[in-house]
């Protein structure tokens, strides 16, 4: 029988010692390659590529651009309560001042005992909508003007 000198829990720490430096010489390496190396070298010289750019102003001759009208005035919505031949009406139209909602019912004959622009929205967008809501809404005569 053979005499062992090396205990086999002493070269199990052996091994395992020789694997930590390896693998500590192994990060160790790569470390340094990664910490000291340096960038590369850039060129100093600017490159602007001019991008080829036409613009086709012939468009403006067109009759297709010579036919387009001009976007209107937003129209606001007014209540209003006015009298014709002693009935009262109430109601709303769509004007783009009150100067122009007035010249409007007065062309249609009524007479203005009241009117205001009109309260459009909720202040809680999330409230639901009720049946005390709808109340508010446009039940009445609506009149809308287009030019």
């Amino acid at each position: 029988m053979a005499v062992v000198f090396i205990s086999p829990r002493q070269r199990q720490r052996m091994f395992f010692t020789g694997i930590t430096i390896v693998v500590g010489l192994f990060l160790i390496v790569i470390a340094f390659v990664i910490f000291f190396s340096q960038p590369k070298e850039v060129s100093k010289e600017v490159v602007f590529n001019k991008p080829k750019v036409t613009i086709n102003f012939e468009i403006f001759d067109s009759d297709q651009f010579k036919s387009l009208e001009p976007v209107g005035e937003m129209q606001v919505q007014f209540f209003y309560e006015a009298k014709q031949d002693g009935q009262e009406i109430k109601g709303y139209i769509s004007a783009v001042s009150s100067q122009e909602a007035e010249k409007i019912l007065t062309e249609l004959g009524y007479q203005i005992t009241d009117l205001q622009e009109a309260l459009i929205g909720r202040l809680n967008p999330f409230e639901p909508y009720t049946s005390t809501n709808l109340e508010n809404t446009q039940t009445e005569e609506t009149i809308t003007t287009e030019k």
